[in-house]
């Protein structure tokens, strides 16, 4: 190869590097950096979780055996995700509250009712009874025994579930009308005037006897 050819691409060589050195770098996005993009770009995500921020309850019957366990965990500053499941029930409709008093004891029975755990204390308030905080859909007991549900409710947080008294969940022998009577369904008055949703209504839904409970406990 001639000298002068030689000497031409050497100086192309030279001029080559030296402009891919000055150009601007191109970032390379490794699959780390787009998980971490996308995981931003989802404001719906729960949040907490990685925090491990929960609150559970084990659901006890008034003899000790364990049917039932409940999660909740921090949906979002406002809501919570409430994951629950049980086994040996009778199949159908069972109320399911959330109660204000961390304490289950059986032996504790309300002598207006005769049921037990009344040491839970009333439903989580504030609000009456189908419009309270402790209100929650009923579970749907299948042939087997067996229920499970999962939804998101912003009538309560883990704070409030874990405040000075504590909490108490609890589930019902029977289905949960929510105090929902239509004006059609007229009785006499009773003792406080009412003519709609009577005292029993208004206080369990027709729920009847408090038949499972589980004390929540939060952890950070």
């Amino acid at each position: 190869m001639p000298r002068t050819t030689r000497f031409a691409l050497a100086a192309g060589l030279t001029l080559g590097l030296a402009a891919a050195a000055a150009a601007p770098a191109v970032p390379v996005l490794s699959a780390t950096m787009v998980t971490a993009s996308t995981a931003q770009a989802r404001p719906d995500e729960p949040v907490g979780q990685a925090a491990g921020q929960a609150a559970t309850a084990v659901i006890k019957n008034t003899a000790g055996r364990v049917f039932g366990t409940v999660r909740v965990e921090r949906y979002d500053t406002k809501k919570s995700r409430v994951s629950v499941s049980v086994r040996g029930l009778t199949p159908g409709f069972h109320g399911f509250h959330v109660h204000s008093t961390g304490v289950c004891d059986a032996r504790s029975v309300d002598r207006a009712t005769g049921s037990a755990f009344s040491s839970a204390g009333s439903h989580l308030g504030p609000g009456t009874h189908g419009d309270g905080a402790g209100d929650m859909p009923p579970l749907l007991v299948a042939a087997d025994g067996t229920a499970s549900a999962s939804f998101v409710t912003d009538r309560f947080t883990l704070e409030q579930l874990g405040d000075a008294n504590g909490s108490a969940f609890m589930v019902h022998a029977g289905p949960d009308n929510f105090a929902h009577i239509p004006d059609r369904y007229f009785h006499r008055p009773d003792a406080t005037g009412a003519t709609g949703p009577d005292e029993t209504t208004r206080k369990t839904g027709d729920a009847g006897a408090r038949i499972g409970c589980g004390v929540v406990k939060v952890r950070a």
